[in-house]
């Protein structure tokens, strides 16, 4: 029984050593000291086995075993208590924080409203999903234009259709405001094209429309040069060519000087020297009487500009499609 003492101190120091934490020293107290299972509250249990003389030198062996587990377990709760809670250094640099950023179609959204806001004009929003009068009728586009056939319209159902363009919100202003008025809206917009490193079937717009009486084409061009100006980080000129829309007359197509050749023809420009940026043009006098305006003298001028198109010239972007792959390498240089 003596030895049995003996080889219970060594397997004791043994588990006391292995101790990590206040669970695994826990551990050891339940395993040796425990009431229930405990190796020394075994032997002692057993003294009444043994005969007087043994009982009582085991018996004082025993206790002066459980004096010792008692007092090295409160050595090792002490040891625990004073050792340090953790092993981070803090001199050390902390992990990168990974800060996320707009995408460069949502930063000349919010670039270019926030300017004509500036200069007294009203942010709108619009549906998506139109019904032809918005998207065509009130614009002055007849029955048998081109961009309402199915293969280049995408319609859900007779009559309704993903909107191709941001001007049915100005009908729908319109219908609510009397003038004067002035209307700046972006979004999204689908047509049936291709998806080339120009085209996608799903691209954005910016659109604007000021309706008062007294404006004339001479507002439009020094609007648009201003915002022109205020977009593009470069030096370029302007160049407005006539052109045709159904909602507009007379309309014109706007152009800058390329900044890649300085308008001495490149194959960024087809040559040419300028770039196409924008159409635009006073409002036609239909689409001011399909939305209830009676005022022979009142004018304004509208326009619309491609998101996709700014974003492309002013960082000299290459494919549009790169917009809407989600590739981070891309997406953070901007």
């Amino acid at each position: 029984m003596l030895n049995k003492t003996e080889e219970l101190r060594a397997d004791f120091e043994k588990a006391l050593g292995e101790v990590k934490d206040q669970a695994s020293l826990e551990g050891v107290r339940v395993r040796f000291l425990g009431r229930k299972g405990g190796f020394l509250t075994e032997i002692l249990r057993g003294l009444k086995d043994l005969n007087p003389e043994e009982r009582r030198l085991m018996g004082a062996a025993a206790n002066q075993l459980k004096k010792e587990f008692e007092a090295r377990m409160a050595e090792a709760e002490q040891g625990l208590q004073e050792k340090p809670k953790t092993t981070i250094d803090l001199t050390l640099p902390g992990p990168e924080i990974k800060i996320g950023r707009l995408h460069p179609l949502t930063q000349i959204i919010r670039e270019s409203v926030g300017f004509f806001e500036k200069i007294g004009f009203q942010a709108w929003e619009g549906p998506e999903i139109e019904t032809e009068w918005y998207n065509f009728d009130a614009l002055n586009t007849p029955a048998d234009h081109p961009a309402r056939d199915m293969q280049d319209t995408f319609y859900l159902a007779p009559g309704v259709l993903l909107r191709s363009h941001t001007s049915p919100v100005q009908v729908r202003v319109m219908e609510k405001e009397k003038p004067p008025l002035r209307i700046i809206t972006a979004g999204r917009c689908y047509r049936r094209d291709a998806q080339d490193a120009s085209h996608s079937p799903v691209f954005h717009q910016l659109e604007g429309l000021m309706v008062e009486k007294g404006t004339n084409f001479t507002h439009l061009k020094g609007v648009l040069t201003m915002f022109l100006e205020h977009i593009f980080p470069f030096s370029f000129k302007t160049r407005f060519t006539p052109s045709f829309f159904p909602f507009t007359e007379p309309s014109a197509e706007v152009s800058i000087s390329c900044p890649v050749c300085q308008a001495k023809g490149c194959s960024s420009c087809g040559r040419s020297g300028f770039l196409e940026i924008l159409g635009c043009g006073m409002v036609h006098p239909n689409v001011l009487r399909n939305v209830g305006y009676k005022q022979k003298d009142l004018t304004g001028f509208a326009f619309g500009v491609g998101i996709e198109r700014i974003a492309m010239v002013k960082y000299g972007i290459p494919d549009i499609r790169l917009f809407y792959e989600n590739d981070v390498r891309f997406l953070r240089q901007f």
